[in-house]
């Protein structure tokens, strides 16, 4: 039986400004144990979705629905037990990791007090489990983790993100375009990792991304998402063979197949339509 993490009702977002429709009327679930994909390209609400989610939406947004983390109703929620959720229960791997770390403090040390801050270990601890998921992330632990983030490339700060994201075993975590900074092989050991650590710990993982093949070989179900709404949603297989929606249609045909090949296998980026 399906047991909802994250369960998003006829969720509306409105700009006060012009009363423009951001979001209209969304409704998305991702259950224990689950991968789930939002594809859809640029503009089309994904990040807009995952802000709800974090309390992050910007000033001058009117919200209607309802939002239920493991039962509890986000939107309903005051601001300060919103924010007790991040981290440990609702974790975040950002697109835009350049802000996930202090310019001049190094990493280790933001890591362990992070660990630290949401979880009652020593801080002998926190410095091994920072070592260990940073080397799970194919990273030179003992060396990031006594680096500045200056020091190191916008590749190697992208993983040390995601590490912290990851070390703190979450209930929830979103994935927003995880890979864009890192190579196919990085990226690739990254998404094995966190599918290591769903397996381990039961979390839900919704994953935001561009990448379809991404999105068809790692996701148990997809939602497409196309100017604010769900225009359609099935397991992977659907959504790659049997779509319905003519946007849907448009993504897939994205991906073309190489000569004698009959699936589809090219790699391309939705947000180039």
């Amino acid at each position: 039986m399906r047991e909802p993490v994250i369960s998003i009702q006829n969720l509306l977002i409105e700009s006060s400004i012009g009363q423009k429709t951001i979001l209209n009327k969304v409704n998305l679930e991702v259950a224990k144990g689950e991968i789930v994909g939002l594809i859809g390209e640029s503009g089309s609400g994904k990040s807009i979705t995952a802000r709800v989610l974090l309390g992050l939406l910007p000033s001058g947004m009117n919200v209607r629905g309802q939002i239920f983390f493991q039962n509890e109703n986000l939107l309903t929620m005051s601001a300060k037990e919103h924010r007790k959720l991040l981290g440990k229960e609702i974790g975040v791997i950002f697109q835009d990791y350049r802000g996930s770390f202090t310019p001049f403090i190094k990493i280790g040390k933001q890591m362990a007090e992070t660990i630290r801050t949401h979880h009652v270990v020593s801080k002998k601890e926190a410095k091994n489990i920072s070592l260990q998921v940073l080397e799970e992330m194919g990273l030179d632990s003992k060396r990031v983790y006594s680096s500045y983030p200056f020091q190191l490339s916008g590749g190697q700060v992208q993983r040390a993100a995601i590490a912290i994201a990851l070390a703190l075993k979450p209930s929830l975590l979103i994935c927003d375009e995880v890979t864009t900074a890192l190579d196919v092989m990085s990226g690739e050991k990254v998404l094995d990792y966190i599918d290591h650590i769903r397996k381990e710990t039961g979390c839900a993982v919704l994953m935001i991304t561009h990448d379809l093949m991404q999105a068809y070989k790692r996701t148990d179900h997809i939602y497409v998402m196309h100017q604010g709404k769900i225009v359609e949603e099935g397991d992977p297989e659907q959504i790659r063979c049997y779509h319905q929606h003519p946007y849907t249609k448009k993504l897939c045909s994205c991906l073309l197949s190489l000569p004698g090949e009959n699936n589809l296998v090219v790699n391309e980026r939705v947000n180039s339509i």
